[in-house]
């Protein structure tokens, strides 16, 4: 079995380091990335696709990147369920847990 992605988008927000309870640096980014092809409208539609850095990975990211940089991402696709106290039932979220960024553009 084999569990790899690697996508190149642009970061829809500025990165926050944060930290577990057990002390580990996490930050959440989204990318934003344009499809390959056309709609019906004649428009180039984006996904965005939620990461999950962690530690050294997490850390560069944020120190480093800002909205709107370009960066890859190469990690593995995982999903969870998500229960909230104000709501009925579950959600299950997709989400890609990187094992690398690189910043494609940046500081000057």
């Amino acid at each position: 079995m084999l569990n790899q992605t690697v996508i190149v988008g642009r970061l829809v927000r500025d990165p926050e380091l944060n930290e577990t309870e057990n002390g580990k640096k996490v930050t959440n980014i989204t990318l934003a990335v344009p499809r390959s092809y056309k709609n019906s409208n004649g428009e180039y539609d984006t996904d965005f696709i939620s990461c999950v850095l962690w530690q050294g990975v997490a850390e560069n990211t944020s120190e480093y990147c800002k909205k709107g940089d370009l960066v890859g991402v190469k990690g593995r696709i995982q999903s969870r369920m998500i229960e909230r106290e104000n709501e009925e039932y579950a959600r299950r979220i997709v989400e890609i847990v990187a094992e690398k960024v690189t910043f494609l553009s940046g500081k000057k």
